[in-house]
């Protein structure tokens, strides 16, 4: 019988992340807005009730699917706070694989984060998390507030970047190389890594 039990939890499982996976591509193509239930259960062959039944909403159902794990930049091998250029570094090669194509939920996310006020805070909050972290990072003796503004200035520069690649499809940066995009960046990011002197 628990062959059975568990049959069963992995088919819901698996239904889950089929309709899960057809709401990010759905959600990071249209939008939360015209994004519907319908959809998403036609393109995850299930019917729009069960849709419904495990994840309770469209607001549920986007919820889950643009939630991504955390990836704290690491700050130097020891995790020492302070070590700007540990922290750049991990902020560009992550950049550059943005630039490489992001995950449908965080596409998801960027599409609907202007248009969505429960999106835009959810945004908010994870870029606000990501902000404290850096500015942490950064922070060095006497400078905590600076440092958590040059964090947010970095992160936005990186969102802007983001989006005219990603979502804007601007074609200068489309047509350049990641790295080469990451390479004029970073004395900017190196700037404001640094406290001002």
């Amino acid at each position: 019988m628990t062959t059975h039990a568990t049959s069963r939890t992995d088919r819901r499982r698996a239904t889950e992340a089929r309709i899960l996976d057809s709401a990010r591509g759905l959600f990071a193509a249209k939008g939360f807005d015209r994004t519907t239930i319908r959809a998403v259960a036609a393109s995850a062959g299930v019917d729009p009730a069960l849709v419904m039944q495990y994840f309770g909403s469209k607001r549920g159902l986007f919820t889950q699917a643009v939630q991504a794990p955390s990836s704290a930049p690491r700050t130097s091998e020891g995790g020492e706070a302070g070590d700007g250029e540990a922290l750049l570094d991990h902020l560009l090669v992550t950049l550059g694989l943005k630039l490489g194509g992001l995950p449908d939920g965080t596409l998801a996310m960027l599409r609907s984060m202007l248009t969505d006020p429960a999106a835009a805070d959810h945004a908010r909050g994870a870029l606000d998390r990501q902000i404290a972290g850096i500015g942490d990072a950064l922070s060095t003796d006497g400078d905590a507030g600076d440092a958590e503004l040059r964090a947010a200035l970095i992160v936005t520069t990186m969102v802007g970047v983001t989006i005219g690649h990603q979502l804007l499809s601007l074609t200068t940066l489309r047509d350049a190389p990641a790295d080469r995009v990451t390479a004029l960046l970073r004395p900017a990011l190196e700037a404001l890594a640094q406290p001002p002197g």
